[in-house]
């Protein structure tokens, strides 16, 4: 499907914070490729609403936005540009958006797992998440259809953690800008907490660009903004996740 031309601001920030997308995306469907930067790109509008800094007002309220834009999505009615690539497809649009609250609500649980790791911090952070996670699970098995070997109950408790893993990545993130240490705890803790494979071949690939930047955080290393991982490590690992 295509993308509106203002939606371009919106997928170039989504590329510049993956610069290993552009290599990635080789092994997605080429019909699935511009909604899957779409949709991933609108997951990252909601992270970074949740994730806002500072005071969380600003972000809940463009959160509500986003639960209004979602819910006239399944009524046919579309405002983001993002939309254009999105809104027609037959996914539970309305459901995303009832779970999108969980995002602020597991906000302070995640960075109290971030300033001490461990398995019980992490699990209070992975149920709050549990609605979005299950949310976003749905919306992909309908956007880019799940693997035949994965079960629709199986693959949502499966990917239970799968929110925390992605908002991990963003406060470990965060915070090894201020804390080495204690980035490289969380990120250890996180890996170890990591959900087992996606049902969609994008979610698969996108899961394991972030647990390897994950690993290089765990393993003490700073990721360069411009090219967290080598090409031919971005190539390697997507290529192993889209063989799932």
């Amino acid at each position: 499907m295509p993308v509106a031309d203002d939606a371009i601001d919106f997928l170039d920030k989504w590329r510049a914070r993956w610069p290993e997308w552009r290599i990635a995306s080789t092994f997605v469907d080429p019909a699935r490729r511009a909604q899957a930067e779409a949709w991933f790109a609108l997951s990252q509008e909601c992270v970074d609403a949740a994730w806002n800094a500072g005071d969380p007002a600003p972000g809940i309220a463009k959160l509500g936005w986003w639960e209004e834009e979602l819910r006239g999505w399944s009524r046919g009615a579309r405002r983001h540009p993002l939309g254009l690539a999105l809104q027609k497809s037959p996914a539970p649009w309305a459901s995303l958006a009832d779970a999108l609250a969980a995002l602020p609500m597991a906000r302070e649980a995640v960075l109290a797992a971030a300033r001490a790791p461990g398995p019980q911090p992490l699990r209070v952070s992975a149920e709050v998440l549990k609605p979005y996670a299950e949310a976003t699970d749905a919306v992909e098995r309908a956007l880019f259809g799940a693997s035949s070997s994965v079960s629709t109950s199986a693959g949502a408790e499966s990917r239970a953690s799968a929110g925390l893993a992605s908002i991990g990545m963003h406060a470990a993130r965060a915070t090894a800008a201020d804390d080495g240490a204690t980035s490289q705890d969380f990120a250890r803790a996180l890996i170890a907490a990591w959900p087992a494979p996606a049902a969609t071949r994008p979610r698969r690939i996108q899961d394991a660009l972030v647990l390897s930047r994950l690993r290089l955080l765990a393993a003490g290393r700073r990721l360069s903004p411009t090219s967290p991982l080598a090409p031919w490590s971005a190539l390697w690992t997507s290529w192993r996740a889209a063989r799932g």
